[in-house]
């Protein structure tokens, strides 16, 4: 039998009715909701730690890959939007995103093809790669210079063991040279990502990299067209970029751009911790007032109480990040009602593709029915397992359907 398309459910967490409110079971859940407020919050507390600290933003797309968030970043004052593929710069574009750094190597010819389309179809925005290697610098010039088109570019400085990215100064100068004479590219300027770098205490190394960077920068300066733009920050040490950066000798025209992603929503684990470090070490960030938020939450339904001190619910690994720690409650709600002390009687301690196991301590009153609320760690995966998310307003009546696009 031939699979005939239907609009009846067009994404998992569907509205069947309409208004919808979350808690009165008018979605199919579970469901992934972002709060309308923390949202806000979070947009702008990052904005203005930026504007205050005078660095660019460039938030880091990939992170929600959601078109109305991108718009709602850029309207704030973000100078760019980050992304790491032809694809998802793409989507930026199409949505009226008028600067995307693609953190990443641009490879293949397809790939090629469609940044050429997006050149040719968006003129007036602003697109910038980034290379390692002189055989992917010649690629990139052959293939844009059989199109009557220049690509701008950034050298990418990485770490021995890291990821992408010159291993040392020396190559990177070495490349820059050669690529000064290849026709169709033009040198931007400099960027890395340092949260390669792990281990115990891993500032010191962070920081070493960073100076190394700045340094770079000097060296690279002749090889710039327009101003220099040196890069880098993911969502743990942009204070740290910031302070290396902002005090170590740089370009006479430099623009510091930070790409911090996972502020978007934030959440309540490994960001929470990072942003906790950074605001007892930051004194620019304790003095902006306010702090983030966590935005992103899970809802999802008791489905069953096989035994005594178990309960089970309706979500699992296809629907909510677990590499960074499992969801766990933070609300509990029974016939549209408020229940107390979820997060102090009901732990997750499990999930399967379709499941989560929670354990009830003593106290607990859990039944079948039951709608609980979860925060989640990590937001990227998350995102990247829902079509839509609704956002929601402080009582859970949805607001908007935000489509997102992996």
């Amino acid at each position: 039998m031939k699979y005939q398309k239907s609009n009846i459910v067009p994404h998992k967490s569907a509205t069947l009715f309409s208004p919808a409110n979350i808690l009165n079971e008018d979605v199919c859940l579970p469901a992934a909701v972002i709060k309308k407020t923390a949202l806000e919050n979070n947009i702008q507390w990052m904005q203005r730690y930026a504007d205050t600290r005078g660095v660019s933003l460039a938030p880091h797309g990939k992170t929600t890959m959601t078109p109305w968030i991108f718009q709602q970043q850029q309207q704030a004052g973000a100078w760019a939007i980050g992304v790491g593929s032809a694809w998802q710069a793409s989507i930026a574009m199409v949505s009226g995103i008028k600067r995307v750094l693609m953190v990443n190597q641009l490879v293949g010819k397809a790939n090629m093809q469609l940044v050429s389309q997006l050149k040719t179809h968006y003129p007036d925005a602003d697109y910038l790669c980034c290379v390692d290697s002189i055989e992917n610098a010649k690629a990139l010039s052959a293939f844009f210079a059989a199109q009557n088109q220049q690509l701008d570019i950034l050298l990418e400085l990485g770490v021995p063991g890291g990821r992408c990215g010159c291993r040392t100064a020396e190559q990177a100068l070495a490349l820059a040279e050669e690529i000064s004479a290849l026709p169709a590219l033009r040198l931007r300027g400099l960027e890395l990502y340092e949260g390669v770098l792990h281990g115990e205490n891993p500032q010191p190394k962070v920081e070493a990299l960073l100076r190394e960077a700045a340094a770079l920068a000097c060296k690279l300066e002749h090889y710039v067209y327009g101003e220099f733009i040196l890069t880098g920050a993911g969502s743990v040490w942009y204070d740290v970029v910031c302070n290396v950066w902002l005090e170590a000798k740089k370009p006479a025209n430099c623009r510091v751009v930070i790409r911090p992603g996972c502020y978007i929503t934030h959440d309540a684990g490994i960001y929470q911790q990072a942003q906790d470090e950074l605001m007892a070490r930051d004194r620019v960030a304790c003095d902006l007032g306010g702090d983030l938020a966590s935005a992103l939450e899970l809802v999802a339904m008791v489905q069953s109480v096989p035994e005594s001190g178990r309960a089970i619910v309706n979500f699992g690994k296809r629907d909510s990040a677990f590499d960074a720690g499992l969801p766990q409650p933070i609300a509990h709600y029974r016939a549209g009602k408020a229940l107390e002390n979820a997060a102090d009687t009901i732990e997750t301690t499990g999930i399967m593709d379709q499941h989560a196991m929670l354990k009830l301590k003593p106290g607990a009153d859990v039944q079948v029915g039951d709608i609980l609320v979860f925060s989640t760690s990590h937001p990227c995966l998350t995102f990247d397992k829902w079509k839509a998310l609704y956002l929601v307003d402080d009582g859970y009546q949805v607001l908007e359907t935000l489509e997102t696009a992996f």
